[in-house]
């Protein structure tokens, strides 16, 4: 979304120098710098419309422990945020438990009694993230929107192409209860596309954060109508798992830059240093796709990386200097993919009377039969796989393409050298063929001159006196 449409930015040279990242705390000085929208007044005057994303779905975490002071009642939260926020930030009796006064308040599934942003129980409850994406930029452009703009003096690097957008982040924060750290949780997702899509994120069955499509579809406007409409996304995803801290959002280990214990008296920093390093220990992960008859026309989910509607691997191949770069280049997999049996790792299928193998299991790894076979299960032919497409293809079907290529150059500058010799030597054969014809000319030519000399002296010596010619009289007139 364009910058009209975001959070506004905190005044880090003014009221809020001395905590530049308060918007991940809410408590800027900045107006409008906390929270979406708020104060609504001011909002309103500043810009004329809404900002951010519009009816985003959050509920609670009701495996956390209540407290009283976090209840809330959904007609008290509703009619305040209908009236308007006039405070620069929240609190429980006049914001939702998200802080997203623009997110969804009807009925959780529209059934019972509970509603989406409202925590009604009083316990965990996922906050709307004040991240909201990065504009991004390539190392050379100059746009003042970009984290660190390329200034007049410093030369370009020309190490990509140019860019720079916006990029969206829309997510919640939610705090996970103490049973996360002692035992297992089932975390889930569900994601449909389509006009009716959305994707909903679950703890054990339960809803904690969801996205519709009319979220992305019906986006704010401003008179210039300058708010790009978004549609469900339907491109393949990856699920990504990890655990990471961020200085930026507020985390900070004690007695950073130094030893984690500092002098070991302080009881709260050593039960902290004591859990690093932590660990995301994940039992299993399932992948279900819907089968069922009735799905929408616009429903294209489907399980795995290179589906059907949305070819990624074309489109990767097509693009492939898109995906990498110098410090991450392309690499062919040769097997390594976990296995049971040997029939996980092959193609499978007859060549005349025998099975083709493309490679075997070991030690519950799959390992190919040959370089000619790649990918984690040794099913996909090498001469498919390319490297970046400003370098060298790779094709193991003969020598490599370097050396065919060297071994190319050089036969051809050999035919190139070939050809010059036969040409040199043709032309000394024709000159000496020349040569020899004029020698032969030259020698006729005194042959015949000698024989008329001859001739001519037999004539005159055998009269002694010159002789008239035939028909002498017709000389004259």
């Amino acid at each position: 979304m364009p910058a009209d449409f975001r959070l506004f930015p905190a005044d880090t040279t003014g009221p809020d120098a001395t905590n530049p990242y308060c918007v991940y705390s809410y408590n800027c000085e900045t107006k409008g710098a906390n929270i979406i929208d708020v104060p609504s007044a001011y909002i309103e005057q500043a810009r004329g419309h809404k900002s951010w994303y519009q009816g985003l779905r959050y509920a609670s975490n009701n495996f956390c422990k209540p407290e009283g002071s976090a209840k809330q009642d959904f007609l008290t939260v509703n009619k305040s945020v209908t009236a308007g926020i006039k405070d620069n930030t929240c609190t429980a009796a006049t914001c939702p438990a998200s802080l997203d006064v623009n997110g969804d308040l009807g009925n959780i599934d529209d059934k019972g009694d509970n509603h989406w942003g409202i925590n009604t129980n009083g316990t965990c409850y996922p906050v709307m993230n004040s991240y909201m994406g990065a504009y991004l930029c390539d190392p050379d452009n100059t746009n003042t929107h970009c984290a660190k703009p390329r200034n007049a003096s410093t030369p370009k690097s020309n190490t990509m192409s140019a860019f720079n957008y916006q990029m969206d982040d829309i997510s919640s924060n939610w705090p996970v209860h103490l049973g996360a750290y002692v035992d297992y949780l089932v975390y889930q997702m569900e994601w449909v596309t389509g006009e009716n899509g959305y994707v909903r994120w679950m703890l054990d069955g339960n809803p904690i954060f969801e996205v519709t499509t009319d979220a992305f579809s019906n986006v704010p406007q401003n008179s210039n109508k300058t708010n790009p409409v978004k549609v469900m996304l339907e491109e393949p995803m990856s699920l990504i798992f990890n655990v990471a801290l961020s200085s930026s959002w507020g985390a900070k280990p004690p007695n950073a830059g130094s030893e984690c214990r500092g002098d070991g008296t302080s009881d709260e920093t050593n039960r902290i240093c004591d859990e690093f390093p932590m660990y995301m220990k994940i039992d299993y992960i399932r992948l279900y796709q819907d089968l069922g008859d009735d799905l929408a026309a616009d429903n294209y989910m489907q399980v795995g990386c290179d589906p059907a509607s949305h070819p990624s691997k074309e489109w990767i191949e097509g693009h492939i200097d898109e995906y990498s770069d110098d410090d991450n280049p392309v690499k062919a997999v040769h097997g390594k993919a976990f296995c049971k049996r040997n029939d996980d790792c092959t193609i499978g299928g007859q060549v005349g009377k025998s099975s083709l193998k493309t490679g075997s299991c070991v030690k519950n790894r799959c390992v190919c039969s040959s370089t000619s076979w790649s990918g984690p299960r040794c099913t996909e032919a090498q001469s498919d796989t390319s490297e970046k497409a400003s370098s060298l293809s790779k094709r193991v079907y003969g020598p490599p393409m370097g050396l065919s290529m060297v071994v190319g150059s050089l036969a051809i500058l050999i035919s190139i050298g070939s050809v010059w010799l036969a040409s040199l030597a043709t032309a000394k054969e024709t000159q000496k063929m020349m040569k020899a014809k004029d020698v032969e000319r030259d020698a006729r030519q005194r042959e015949a001159k000698a024989t008329q000399i001859s001739t001519g002296d037999v004539d005159r010596g055998s009269s002694g006196i010159n002789q008239p010619r035939d028909n002498y009289k017709q000389n004259f007139v």
